[in-house]
C-alpha cells in the first residue's frame, strides 16, 4: 500500500484481463455496521478456487474494516476447515439451521483469528438437508430464514456453495444480492458458465428478483500458457466488465494456508496471493458501494 492509502496497482497482479490498469481508493471506515449485503460464490464446477476465494476475499473484505459472515455451504466442510474450526465436533451447524425452525443462528457463529471475520460452519450433516427439505413449502427460503437474525449484524454475508447447482445452491442464489462466479482459465470451466448463468437467470426470473451476477473472478490462472490465455481472452470478450479486473494467479501458498488453517492475509501477508485478494476485496466494495 503507498503512503497516501492507496493500493499501488503496481504491487499486484493486474492487467492480465487486457483492460487497462485501475487504481483503487480504500474505503472510508464504516460509523455503523450493516445491514448485510450477501453474495453467493457459486459454481457447479469443483477444484475452481471457489473456497479459497471466499476465504481470502472475506479476510481482506474484513481487512477493511468491514463485519463478514462466512456460511460454508458444502458438506464437506472445507471452508470450516480452512478456517481451522473443527467442523465435524461443533454442535450447531449450517444443517441445524435449515431444517429446525427452532435452531438459534447466534449458536452457529464461531469466531475466527481474523478480526471482523466469523464462520458458521458445516460438516457431513448438511448432505441430508436437501432430501429433509424437498417436500417443505417455501424450501427455497430456508437459508434467508435462518439468516434474517444476524443481517443487521454484519456488513457482508458470503455464502461459500458446494460444487453443484441442486437446492442448497438455489437456497443461496434465492437469498443473495449478488453472484460471485470464481472459475479456472481453462476450457471445460468455459462451458459451464453458460449453465451457471442460465441457473442464475431463472432464480432471478422466479425466486429472486434482486439476483444479479456482480463478476466473474479468474481464478489459478497461468500466464505461462497459451491456453490460458485464450481462454481469458474468450471470457473477457463475451462477459465484459462483468469478469473482475483482479485475477488470481496459480501458487502453491494457497494449498499451504489450507493446511495451516489461515487465510493468506495472516500466512503470507506480503505474498502476491493476498495483494491480489486485497485488490479483488476493494474491486468487491466499489461494486457494491460499500
Amino acid at each position: 500500500m503507498s503512503d497516501s492509502g492507496k493500493f499501488d496497482s503496481s504491487e499486484v497482479e493486474r492487467g492480465l484481463t487486457g483492460r487497462p490498469v485501475r487504481e483503487l481508493t480504500e474505503p472510508e471506515p464504516l460509523s455503523e455496521h450493516g445491514p448485510a449485503h450477501i453474495i453467493a460464490m457459486c459454481n457447479q464446477k469443483g477444484g475452481v478456487g471457489k473456497t479459497t476465494s471466499t476465504i481470502n476475499m472475506g479476510a481482506c473484505i474484513a481487512e477493511l474494516g468491514r463485519k463478514v459472515l462466512l456460511v460454508d455451504l458444502d458438506p464437506q466442510g472445507a471452508l470450516s476447515a480452512g478456517l481451522g474450526v473443527p467442523h465435524n465436533d461443533v454442535d450447531v451447524t449450517i444443517y441445524d439451521l435449515l431444517v429446525d425452525r427452532k435452531a438459534d443462528v447466534h449458536d452457529a457463529v464461531h469466531s475466527t483469528a481474523v478480526p471482523n471475520l466469523d464462520l458458521v460452519p458445516a460438516n457431513i450433516d448438511l448432505s441430508a438437508a436437501e432430501i429433509q427439505l424437498v417436500n417443505e413449502v417455501g424450501r427455497e427460503q430456508a437459508l434467508a430464514r435462518a439468516l434474517r437474525p444476524v443481517m443487521k449484524d454484519y456488513d457482508f454475508i458470503i455464502l461459500d456453495c458446494q460444487p453443484s447447482l441442486g437446492l442448497l445452491t438455489v437456497n443461496a442464489l434465492a437469498c443473495a444480492q449478488d453472484v460471485i462466479i470464481p472459475m479456472e482459465c481453462e476450457y471445460f470451466a468455459l462451458r459451464g458458465l453458460a449453465l451457471l448463468t442460465d441457473t442464475v437467470e431463472k432464480v432471478s426470473d422466479r425466486i429472486n428478483f434482486d439476483l444479479e451476477i456482480m463478476g466473474i473472478l479468474v481464478t489459478m490462472f497461468d500466464r505461462r500458457t497459451s491456453h490460458a490465455r485464450e481462454v481469458m481472452s474468450r471470457v473477457v470478450e463475451v462477459f465484459g466488465d462483468r469478469v473482475f479486473d483482479t485475477v488470481i494467479t496459480r501458487t502453491v501458498r494457497f494449498p499451504e494456508t489450507s493446511v495451516a488453517g489461515e487465510p493468506i492475509t495472516t500466512w503470507a501477508p506480503k505474498s502476491q496471493g493476498a495483494d491480489q485478494y486485497r485488490s479483488l476485496a476493494l474491486e468487491v466494495l466499489e461494486r457494491t458501494a460499500r
